[in-house]
């Protein structure tokens, strides 16, 4: 949380250098249509996110039971964490450095910036460097998520929307589906994981269509969206 505070420390710092502005620029001030986009932004994308788990266990033979030792603590401990962490990248990524990009250059390029840092960025939190194929998906897949996110930022000048997306897809996999550094949370793979052969049109299937599905989906509602006027912000 300390880090969290200096971040926010330090954007005002910086839009306040760059226009004598403050944090009004994220879109932090909760008002009804914001709360609204988050909480479905959030819900299409943890579906869409949870159709990985509904095809593994439909094709795969895969399971997932509810944890035995399921406690309130457990999941508040689990959503704080993403919390957290998804505040901490989209204050860097989709923060005030993305305002002032779009500022300076136009939205087309600072999106495309911010979405290739992003993908950078996660070579070394998913620790794959110098793994060439391992650095070209990740590279792919969390820079493409990068861009809808940037883009969820520059339609609306809000980091509302960023982090529903963000946040849903995280969570989904870290806090419903345990599949993340923080352990077991609400349900649990059943062991062992049967060793089941599918096609590679159906592993294909698994891997992409949850990725392609939140991307397409959130892109077409946002496109529908209303532009905010950056002279207004």
């Amino acid at each position: 949380m300390i880090g969290i505070i200096v971040q926010l420390a330090l954007s005002w710092l910086i839009i306040w250098f760059f226009k004598k502005g403050n944090l009004s620029v994220l879109g932090f001030f909760p008002t009804k249509r914001r709360l609204l986009d988050f909480g479905i932004f959030f819900l299409i994308t943890a579906l869409c996110c949870s159709s990985d788990f509904f095809m593994r266990m439909w094709f795969a033979g895969q399971q997932w039971k509810l944890n035995p030792h399921l406690s309130s603590e457990l999941i508040l401990t689990g959503i704080w964490w993403n919390i957290k962490s998804v505040l901490f990248e989209e204050l860097i990524f989709r923060g005030v450095l993305l305002y002032i990009l779009i500022k300076k250059i136009g939205p087309l390029k600072a999106i495309l910036i911010s979405a290739i840092a992003f993908g950078i960025y996660h070579w070394f939190s998913f620790e794959v460097l110098w793994d060439v194929k391992q650095m070209a998906v990740v590279f792919i897949m969390a820079g493409t998520m990068g861009l809808l996110y940037a883009y969820g930022y520059a339609k609306t000048f809000s980091l509302y929307i960023p982090c529903a997306i963000h946040l849903g897809w995280n969570a989904t996999r870290s806090v419903l589906f345990s599949e993340s550094v923080i352990g077991n949370q609400l349900f649990i793979q059943v062991k062992p994981v049967p060793e089941l052969q599918v096609s590679y049109f159906t592993f294909f299937c698994i891997l992409l269509i949850p990725v392609i599905s939140a991307l397409l989906i959130n892109f077409l509602i946002l496109k529908n969206r209303k532009r905010v006027n950056l002279l207004n912000t």
